[in-house]
């Protein structure tokens, strides 16, 4: 199988971290994608992804599945061990809760911000620098949200490392390209990402 990504992006990492965490690397052709270029734009690449977006996976039979979140569930049906979705119906809405939270409330608001205060994507979008700003805020707002979370919790879905802790860090990490991070004062936040950002998974 192959997936089609953009190393750089944070959805690609979420990806690569969930494989790397069940050791499945090494089962995936990884195909890059020149998003900056357009390349994600053309025809051939519509055929395996309507949105456009990376990434992508194309299975042996031709089937394609988009979205970062399905792509992971497909591998943690295949490879349940170890689970990183919740194998209780209780641990499945919880890491599901919380992983929503992280991509709705600082992945999404932080990748608002980098398209519309850069302009990375003016040649196929009308950047609206105000926006952007108020995303940037929105996600450091919501840095202090998982703070206070954090303080009685050791991972986002409690004490079992999770996919809601991957797209955390993918987001939290990319936040830094608009210059958006964690106030010093955020110490449970900041701790948090010390502890993920050791795991092997995290440096793929």
């Amino acid at each position: 199988m192959r997936i089609f990504e953009t190393k750089t992006a944070p959805n690609a990492r979420r990806v690569r971290m969930f494989l790397a965490e069940k050791q499945l690397l090494d089962s995936v052709e990884f195909v890059q994608v020149d998003i900056q270029t357009g390349e994600n734009l053309s025809a051939d690449y519509r055929k395996r992804n309507v949105t456009t977006k990376i990434p992508v996976m194309e299975l042996e039979d031709g089937t394609c599945i988009g979205e970062s979140v399905a792509i992971c569930r497909y591998f943690e049906a295949l490879y349940p061990t170890p689970s990183l979705m919740g194998q209780t119906p209780l641990a499945q809405a919880t890491i599901e809760m919380w992983q929503r939270r992280a991509e709705f409330h600082l992945l999404l608001p932080v990748g608002m911000c980098f398209q519309h205060t850069t302009g990375y994507f003016k040649d196929r979008m009308t950047p609206v620098p105000a926006y952007g700003e108020v995303c940037g805020k929105q996600a450091l707002e919501f840095m202090a949200t998982l703070n206070d979370h954090l303080a009685a919790s050791q991972y986002l879905a409690g004490d079992t490392f999770s996919i809601a802790d991957i797209t955390a860090l993918c987001a939290l990490d990319f936040a830094r390209v608009v210059k958006l991070r964690p106030a010093p004062e955020l110490t449970h936040l900041l701790r948090w990402h010390a502890e993920v950002s050791a795991r092997p998974s995290a440096k793929v």
